[in-house]
């Protein structure tokens, strides 16, 4: 379960389709109280910053439309709460990236 801190142009198709899934499960666990991943890290970085997840899904959507994508899964809007922006990481950025880097995907980072 991972949420990138990277912008999301940057992901390759994998990792963009996968965070926006990611997103959404992690999006019900916050706002569902569903338990799946309540306890992890990622998830736990995430509570009291729904309005932050949600720019993040935005963001995901333009990306997936300009690259031709569909987007049906809307989240609601009214759910978005909390602080507006992520200040907590699991890894820092520098790290994400070298994680993606070693992934051999054809993320451009």
């Amino acid at each position: 379960m991972r949420i990138w801190d990277i912008p999301p142009d940057k992901l390759c198709r994998q990792h963009l389709l996968g965070e926006h899934n990611e997103l959404h499960s992690m999006w019900n666990i916050l706002t569902q109280g569903k338990a799946g991943y309540a306890d992890h890290p990622e998830t736990k970085r995430w509570k009291g910053k729904l309005k932050a997840l949600f720019t993040v899904h935005e963001k995901i959507i333009q990306e997936m439309l300009a690259r031709g994508y569909h987007h049906k899964s809307p989240l609601d809007k009214t759910l978005a709460r909390g602080k507006s922006r992520q200040d907590e990481f699991v890894d820092p950025v520098e790290k994400q990236i070298d994680i993606l880097k070693q992934k051999g995907c054809s993320c451009d980072v």
